[in-house]
């Protein structure tokens, strides 16, 4: 049998630690991207607008570039890198790359004409409001050649990733966050200096700058890497065929996933008062909340799924299923390590976070209070979310992209049911919608868990459920503590201030808290990661060692 050796256990956590410190900056300046939009916009109908016309490329960019292309180019790319060299790997990425400028470039200009029908699917409360669809088209078409940059950004991403490279291409999106803000402020400053219409279609000019420079970032090391792009052209080539093969399921199965979230869209912008008004702000709070959310998401689930892709796709071609299980095994419970503490966290300390984070300018009290609702139902399906980005891609490693399809379209009748009932039965406006979405990934990534461990025969199921249940444990009292330091704060203060001291003191204190429990339940995940922290800190005092890279280990 091939069991990973103590290197290899170590390796996807470092690269994943190198992704999370990557992404962390990221996630950063993605919330500082949306408080520069909370300052300026709020959560009224201006901000909705820019919303859903952001939404649109951005659903696009999930289901065509990041999401179906990603799953599928990186197995057949590391496949190739793996067992036909790097010039075989170079031709197919060149072929792919240039795919992607005829098909998604033609995808993207379909999108600009078609952009009002769209919107009357996703957002037909809009119309109720004057002035609001017409602004939602105009930024939705100014945004939407975004999709062509970002699938190009992925590409490119993903031939870095299966050379082992993370730190660069997970900086590419911070890229993003400071260009759209940077270009997208200079314009509205130089050419339209109001605060109306001409300051937020600047903004959306400045998602096409962000865009540009998320590619323009990673072509240096891609360059460095053997791989400078060429145009090339042969939709025959096998590798390019199985990497469509498997996109269409992925394709078909990312519908899925949109539809869950047009239906949604559609709901949020019909939501009214008790007098039958459209109430003005429930698709900016989602949209403020998941982003807030996207930070742990990005952190930690995002992070480990990148590290372990190219290593189980190695693994499952060389035909080495027990390497395969044993590494998606740690990395599952290494989600969850990480996971359920940041959602009990997100819950009880939501609304401090939100108001020192958005608070300011035209973002009320009340919009904070209506954002930290839905953070708090988002954050009950953040290990689902998670794990979901990580088994998917395991079936597309495995040369199965059916399965996770079939699991996507069913999404769309639990998603239905349950948002339905939650919004129009119970009554709970936005956060019915938010809540939906967390039993949709918790269904997810359930579903898949218990098909791949048939597939694979076992995943370690008796050590990862041990693992859950005291994570879980630890992560109750963490709540517990930080529930009665919020209280004590709150107590004494209100207002800005006391929002500053919660999250400067309750955060430290639960993660302080969280980690005490968590070894004082002896959790398998803590000790791997505190080994895997030690042997980096030793390598890196000792370079006189000549230590050799991991992955030649």
């Amino acid at each position: 049998m091939n069991q990973p050796t103590a290197g290899e256990k170590h390796g996807v956590f470092r690269f994943a630690a190198i992704i999370s410190a990557a992404v962390s900056l990221s996630r950063v300046t993605g919330l500082v991207r949306e408080m520069v939009m909370a300052r300026l916009f709020g959560a009224g109908a201006v901000n909705d607008a820019f919303q859903l016309g952001f939404r649109i490329p951005s659903l696009s960019r999930n289901l065509f570039a990041e999401g179906a292309l990603s799953s599928a180019f990186v197995p057949v790319f590391t496949h190739y890198l793996a067992t036909k060299g790097k010039r075989e790997a170079a031709e197919l990425s060149n072929l792919v790359a240039t795919a992607l400028i005829v098909v998604v470039g033609a995808l993207s200009v379909s999108g600009m004409v078609f952009t009002p029908q769209l919107l009357r699917l996703m957002a037909p409360g809009f119309e109720a409001v004057p002035g609001k669809f017409e602004l939602a088209v105009l930024l939705t078409r100014i945004m939407f050649p975004f999709l062509l940059l970002v699938a190009l950004a992925a590409q490119a991403m993903g031939v870095l990733n299966a050379c082992d490279q993370y730190g660069i291409p997970a900086l590419a999106s911070a890229c993003f966050n400071v260009g759209s803000v940077v270009f997208g402020l200079a314009l509205g400053f130089t050419v339209g200096r109001s605060f109306g219409r001409g300051l937020i279609v600047s903004m959306a000019c400045g998602v096409l700058g962000g865009g540009a420079l998320q590619l323009v970032w990673q072509m240096p090391s891609v360059i460095r890497a053997g791989f400078a792009p060429r145009l090339r052209l042969d939709f025959r080539h096998p590798g390019l065929r199985r990497i469509f093969g498997l996109m269409l399921p992925a394709i078909l199965g990312g519908a899925a996933v949109q539809i869950n979230v047009i239906v949604n869209t559609n709901l949020a912008s019909n939501i009214r008062d008790a007098s039958g008004h459209v109430i003005n702000g429930p698709v900016s709070w989602l949209g403020y909340a998941f982003r807030f959310m996207q930070l742990p998401l990005g952190v930690f689930g995002v992070a480990i799924a990148s590290a372990t892709l190219p290593a189980i796709s190695r693994s499952a071609a060389r035909e080495r299923m027990d390497e395969f299980r044993a590494t998606l095994a740690r990395s599952l419970g290494m989600v969850l390590l990480l996971t359920i503490p940041s959602s009990v966290g997100l819950a009880v300390l939501g609304e401090s976070m939100i108001g020192a984070v958005y608070q300011w300018g035209r973002f009320q009290p009340f919009d904070t209070h209506q954002t930290a609702v839905a953070l708090a139902c988002y954050s009950a399906g953040l290990a689902g979310y998670a794990a979901v980005r990580l088994l998917a891609p395991a079936f597309y490693a495995l040369n199965d992209a059916r399965t996770p399809m079939l699991v996507s379209v069913a999404s769309i009748a639990v998603n239905m049911a349950s948002a339905y009932t939650l919004v129009k039965w119970t009554g709970m406006g936005h956060a019915g919608l938010a809540l939906s979405t967390s039993i949709v990934a918790l269904f997810g990534a359930l579903t898949l868990l218990l098909i791949l461990r048939e597939r694979i025969h076992g995943i370690h199921g008796k050590t990862l459920a041990s693992s859950a249940l005291k994570i879980a444990a630890a992560a109750a009292i963490m709540g517990v503590a930080c529930r009665a330091s919020s209280g004590a704060i709150h107590a004494l203060g209100f207002g800005k201030p006391a929002q500053l001291a919660d999250v400067a003191i309750s955060i430290p204190l639960g993660l302080a808290v969280f980690y005490a429990a968590a070894r004082a339940f002896r959790v398998e995940e803590l000790q791997v990661v505190r080994a895997a922290c030690y042997t980096s800190i030793r390598n890196a005092s000792r370079p006189e060692a000549g230590d050799p890279p991991a992955r030649n280990r």
